[in-house]
Formats: C-alpha cells, structure tokens, sequence
C-alpha cells in the first residue's frame, strides 16, 4: 500500500460522497439564483470558485476524518471491528497522521480566506465544529447529531463561497443534512453497541435498546423527508425535483427494511452503499432541475 492509498484509507476518502453532493447541489443554487451582475463580466466566473469549493470539502474531510482517528486510536485498538484502522495497526504513526491533519487545516483556511471574508472568518469555527465532534462520544449520547451538523456545514459553507452571506434555503439543506447523516450513524453505531457499553463510550445504541435506537433513527429520517420537501419547494417545480426527491426518501426507506432489531448484518450495505446512492441521486435530479430550468 503505498503512501496516498494509505491515507485515503485513513480518511475513508470515499465517504466524501455523503456531503459532497449537497455542497454541488447548494453550490449550483446559489449560482443559479445569483444577481446578473456576477456574470456580466465573465460568464465563467464560477469555474474557479468550484474549485475552490470542492478542494475546501476535500481538506476539510481530511481533518475531520484524520483527527477522529487519532483521538480515538487507543479506543479503535481495543475494539475488534477497528483495530485493523491505520493508526492501531502501525500503517501510519499518530504523529504522522496529526501531521496529515495540521497540514490539511492551514490548506483548509488559506482556501476559504481566498474566497471572501465571510468564508476566510468562519474556517476556524468549522474547524472546530468538525473536530469536536471525535471527542463527543466520551460524554454525550447526542455525538450522532453533532457529527450530522458537522456535514451540515457543507451545503452553507458553498452557498457562503458564492454569495457571501448567510439564507435560508442552504440552512434548511443543512438540517436536512444533520438530520440524515445523524440518523444512518445511529444505524452504523449499532454494530459497537456492546463495545461502547463495556468501556463507558456514549451512543443512542448504547444508552438504549435497538429498537428504540432504530425508532430514533426512524424518527429523523422523518425529519430528513420533511425538510427535503421543504427544501424542494425552493426549486423548479418539475418532474426532475420531485423525482430526486422521491428516490432519496425511498431509499432512506429501504434503509430501514435492510436493518431491524433483528436483522443487522446488512448495517454496511444500509450505512455505505445506499446513503452513497441517496445523495448522489439526489444531487443528480436536482442539479439538472436547477440548470435546465
């Protein structure tokens, strides 16, 4: 394995997907619903700022993943299901990966400062919201929502990047967002359930039943489906809208028919492939909503 597959590993580099299409798709509203003058001069003049966007996503994965897996290898080598991770089985050293994290937040910070100020400002906070979020779990059942607002952060922080301000539209994609990803960590918790118990770590699976912890998960998933259709009547009332709409809350459906309190081997397929899919999805039908409209 040689050294950038390792650290993609690190950072579960793949899982970017969860976030990444939010921020497109806030990224592509704000562009679309932009004043004429933006464009007046150069009709272009977003080609630069995706880059910008999409290389803040990636550093800003990188510390959030990177950091988690410092601050918990001491827990992960004591856990069989992660003592396999890069850090407890001696691939990457923990002074390196704190390296790898240092480096991605001045990366993350020098991006969004050339941006606008408004960006420049708020990349020490998101930081440190992303951050936190590793050392939740020692005293707070409530780590799944505080890792949810973590990705939350994505969809505000490109409408920001284009616009320079704060809306309301971006801030209802977050708490769908939140809602969401805090949601299918509930599930995903579900297979440390006995571990966290034993060695005094805080979760939803761990202070409850898996019923009840499914039933949680359940009831924001519901929250989720609210505020997409919230969010989707900002957009182009077309068949691609509600068609993106209606997959995603489908396959958040489908979700909980693969996992239940008694069937719980398929907990990588429900937290992996199907919330991979949910969110490119509806990434795909809203962004062609948006720019064909």
């Amino acid at each position: 394995m040689n050294l950038i597959s390792k650290y993609a590993s690190l950072v579960k580099f793949s899982h970017t997907i969860f976030a990444m299409p939010f921020a497109l798709i806030s990224f592509t509203y704000a562009i679309k619903t932009a004043p004429e003058s933006l464009s007046q001069s150069n009709p272009y003049w977003w080609a630069t700022l995706l880059v910008q966007v999409v290389l803040c996503m990636v550093f800003a994965r990188n510390v959030a993943m990177g950091f988690n897996r410092w601050a918990d290898r001491k827990i992960d080598a004591q856990n069989p299901r992660t003592a396999s991770r890069e850090i407890p089985a001696g691939k990457i050293s923990p002074r390196a990966a704190l390296w790898f994290v240092g480096i991605n937040a001045v990366l993350f910070i020098i991006v969004a400062a050339t941006i606008n100020w408004l960006t420049a400002a708020l990349s020490p906070v998101a930081l440190g919201v992303i951050m936190a979020y590793s050392y939740c779990k020692r005293f707070t059942s409530m780590a799944h929502l505080v890792l949810g607002l973590s990705l939350a952060i994505a969809p505000v922080g490109a409408y920001i990047a284009v616009r320079g301000e704060f809306a309301l539209e971006p801030c209802i994609l977050a708490l769908l967002v939140l809602t969401w990803c805090g949601s299918f960590d509930i599930i995903y918790a579900l297979q440390d359930q006995e571990f966290d118990r034993k060695n005094g770590l805080h979760s939803i699976p761990a202070k409850f039943s898996t019923r009840t912890a499914l039933g949680i998960s359940t009831g924001l998933h519901v929250i989720s489906i609210a505020t997409l259709v919230w969010y989707a009547s900002f957009l182009p009332q077309n068949w691609l809208t509600w068609t993106g709409a209606a997959l995603f809350a489908a396959i958040i459906v489908a979700e909980h028919i693969l996992v239940t309190p008694t069937r719980q081997r398929n907990i990588g397929i429900a937290f992996g492939t199907l919330n991979g899919l949910a969110s490119t999805t509806l990434a795909l039908f809203f962004i062609a909503s948006i720019l064909l409209a």
